[in-house]
């Protein structure tokens, strides 16, 4: 058995394990779905290649504003990270990127690098709402409330939206 082939046996076996919506759309390519709090979910692409994993997850789209301070944010928080950093893409959407050496990849690594991506994509994202998307919740906010319409999902920013509370 080559090794990608003995790495795509352990993680799908690390998979299944897990409670998660998992597709392997070709033998060691995989897309999950890990459930979050503050982003409802994360699509996370597991790629073995020939000498190493790859784990690519969507964060956001590109910011409407503040792209520095978001940039700057990213690549301090990146020194603290595990496994994946935050990276963009050629339109500027933010991504958590990782590679694994083939060697590397058992159980508990696979366990490990889905919990960094969870953890990194789920506890920024308020973050990168708040720096790179702040008057878009405010309009938001403010279309809402003029219309009776719920804020629930925008609770967590009612700090930016009405400042004054």
């Amino acid at each position: 058995m080559t090794a990608s082939a003995e790495a795509s046996a352990i993680l799908r076996a690390a998979l299944a394990d897990h409670d998660l919506e998992v597709e392997e759309s070709e033998p060691g390519r995989f897309v999950v779905v890990l459930p979050g709090e503050r982003k409802q979910k994360t699509t996370c692409s597991i790629v073995v290649g020939e000498h190493a994993v790859t784990v690519q997850a969507f964060v956001a789209r590109h910011v409407d504003e503040n792209a520095e301070r978001v940039y700057r944010w990213m690549l301090e928080r990146n020194l603290r990270m595990y496994g994946v950093s935050f990276a963009i893409d050629h339109l500027g959407d933010i991504y958590l990127s990782g590679r694994l050496p083939l060697s590397s990849v058992n159980a508990h690594e696979v366990d490990r690098i889905l919990g960094s991506v969870l953890e990194y994509a789920d506890g920024s994202f308020n973050t990168i709402l708040e720096l790179g998307f702040s008057s878009a919740i405010k309009r938001e906010w403010e279309w809402r409330t003029s219309r009776g319409e719920s804020t629930s999902n925008l609770e967590a920013f009612r700090h930016i939206a009405e400042p004054g509370d």
